[in-house]
């Protein structure tokens, strides 16, 4: 009899020592991504970034900004060897609960409409499209607009 082992998740504030990981990630995953001094910075000003530990191994993270009743995901990244594997949800999850934790009523959010993944996780968390931002993101060829989304965080369960 052979026993199946799942993985150990783990969500957990995130620190330096994390930062070449999460920099491995980012330049791998987004085609524009952050640089060390935006993770720095964000630690530094107080905003909620976590990582996921699967078994160890980083598998993703976020950074949430808390501004009095609202607060703003301002990068959520899964690696590409734990996407499609419920990963992003549960960041997601974690990043709505946080916010809430954090005394938001809601969460927004930015993405790029060419983004199909993130669309679909973030409409089957039941964010809802409120405004366009036009030209916001740098382009291969330009800028590409941003799709501004929010959810209800009176909505969600720990």
């Amino acid at each position: 009899m052979s026993a199946v082992l799942q993985p150990q998740i783990e969500i957990l504030p995130m620190h330096a020592g994390d930062l070449n990981e999460v920099l491995r990630i980012e330049y791998r995953v987004c085609p524009f991504p952050w640089g060390l001094g935006n993770f720095t910075d964000s630690m530094a000003s107080g905003y909620s970034c976590w990582v996921c530990r699967i078994s160890g191994e980083l598998g993703g993270y976020f950074v949430v900004m808390l501004a009095v009743d609202d607060a703003h995901l301002l990068t959520i990244s899964v690696a590409e060897k734990h996407q499609r594997t419920g990963v992003g949800a549960r960041l997601l999850h974690h990043a709505m609960w946080v916010a809430r934790a954090g005394g938001a009523k809601r969460l927004l959010l930015e993405v790029r409409p060419s983004n199909a993944r993130a669309l679909a996780l973030y409409r089957h968390f039941g964010f809802q499209q409120i405004a366009t931002r036009r030209d916001y993101y740098p382009a291969e060829s330009g800028r590409e607009d941003a799709l501004v989304f929010t959810h209800d965080l009176d909505e969600i369960s720990a």
